[in-house]
């Protein structure tokens, strides 16, 4: 896609069998796609693997506009991801990180390399499972079969479909991809049925102690107002934790690689982290504002690696007049947030890692400044947001300070392998190791 827009320009049309394509390469056109015209251009193109028990018909991630998807927004708004509950819940968080810094410092007194984004990756999981739960959904005693669950899931997802294109193909499923898909979903809508019935028996009981979780909020709503929310719309809901561990996982990972690419970062990180809180101490959400250098890191890697590179997929709900261009009703855009974070018109030495451009720069994540736009922006921008960037500065911040990192033997921070692996999300092709050492 980038070396299409280089030679193309920033707004290309792609027909691919039934569908035209719309790709946007520049922040200019970005905006105009995600502020303009975002009220027509806010619908999302159904990949034919989320068609899966219809949820794309209660997930909120690609409903389309309408009621229940305001109704899901402004549940998720004002009841989940609210300062307030965020900040009641961040101990849960906290015992998360000293949990993996727990399995961290196993390996570092047998002297062995850590799978960061397996790792990573578990933490994440419960730290979500919990919020929304109040359990841990992964025990690293008995294995991760949850995980195989959500990697399949998004790597069914990401591969290319023939019905994606040919819609009168999704009958016959072709690839296999949407049998594929059920078994997945099944798998983890049954492991969310066990749950929520649980809860349910437990309300029912005298004494019942509600938890401060997501599972308690969801069904105090759906006490009050059915229409609004039942367990099926509840179990989509959830869905939420496969976006969020899968995209989070990720962006720790690059941040990781990156600072054991460029040890002259990763000093001055230590260094602040060392100045603020103490070298060897886990970070606290409340220590985040005063650790700017920490915060520029988390930036630098959203823009050299954003977790979504195309963003999701959005429909045009009607015919748009865009710089000159005809953008066709029912044509899928694709904003190209990858190349847009490395558009040399906008950023000095755009595929270098240079946290400092960031340093004093009134640029943030949340979609208002169209040259970086990691989690999206306008009304589709990431419900997740508020969380994500918690866990992100927390975890990272708390790896390099509790130890120092060393790459394996054989490899140096000039050979290591930074190639990239494609689908709905943007990983990285060869898992990181490294070696955790006693500060």
């Amino acid at each position: 896609m980038a070396r299409l827009a280089q030679i193309h320009g920033p707004l290309m049309s792609i027909k691919i069998g039934q569908v035209t394509t719309i790709v946007i390469s520049s922040a200019t056109l970005a905006k105009e796609v995600l502020q303009k015209y975002d009220s027509v251009l806010s619908n999302r193109h159904v990949p034919d693997a989320i068609r899966v028990l219809d949820h794309h018909e209660f997930g909120i991630g690609f409903l389309p506009v309408g009621p229940l998807w305001r109704n899901l927004k402004k549940i998720c708004n004002s009841h989940i991801f609210t300062t307030q509950k965020l900040d009641a819940s961040q101990e849960l968080r906290c015992k998360k990180v000293q949990e993996l810094l727990a399995v961290v410092q196993e390996h570092c007194g047998a002297g062995k390399a850590v799978y960061i984004s397996q790792a990573v990756f578990n933490a994440i999981f419960n730290a979500m499972s919990n919020t929304f739960f109040s359990l841990d959904l992964i025990d690293s005693s008995s294995g991760t079969p949850h995980k195989e669950v959500m990697r399949g899931m998004m790597d069914e997802i990401g591969k290319p479909n023939l019905a994606n294109f040919f819609p009168i193909l999704r009958h016959f499923d072709l690839q296999g991809i949407r049998r594929r898909m059920e078994s997945h979903v099944v798998k983890l809508f049954d492991l969310f049925d066990g749950i929520i019935n649980e809860r349910l028996q437990s309300r029912k009981m005298e004494g019942h102690v509600p938890k401060n979780d997501m599972l308690e909020t969801l069904l105090s709503i759906r006490e009050e107002n059915s229409d609004m929310m039942d367990n099926k719309g509840i179990k989509h809901l959830f869905m939420l934790i496969i976006a969020g561990t899968d995209t989070t996982t990720s962006t720790i990972e690059w941040a990781m690689a990156e600072l054991l690419r460029n040890p002259r970062t990763l000093r001055r990180a230590r260094e602040e982290l060392e100045q603020t809180i103490g070298i060897g101490n886990m970070v606290q959400e409340s220590d985040v504002a005063c650790l700017p250098y920490l915060q520029a890191i988390i930036k630098e890697s959203l823009r050299l690696h954003p977790s979504a590179p195309l963003l999701l997929p959005r429909e045009a709900r009607e015919e748009v007049e865009l710089c000159g261009f005809t953008i066709p009703k029912g044509a899928q855009i694709l904003v190209n947030a990858w190349v847009i974070g490395r558009d040399p018109s906008i950023w000095d030495d755009p595929d270098s890692f240079v946290p400092e451009r960031f340093l004093g720069s009134n640029i943030g994540v949340n979609g208002q400044n169209f040259e970086f736009i990691p989690f999206g922006s306008g009304r589709r921008v990431c419900l997740g947001l508020p969380l994500a960037t918690r866990m992100l500065h927390l975890m990272l911040g708390s790896l390099i300070n509790s130890f120092d990192w060393q790459l394996e033997d054989g490899l140096t921070p000039e050979n290591m392998d930074m190639e990239d692996r494609f689908g709905l999300t943007l990983e990285k092709a060869e898992p990181l190791r490294a070696i955790p050492i006693q500060p």
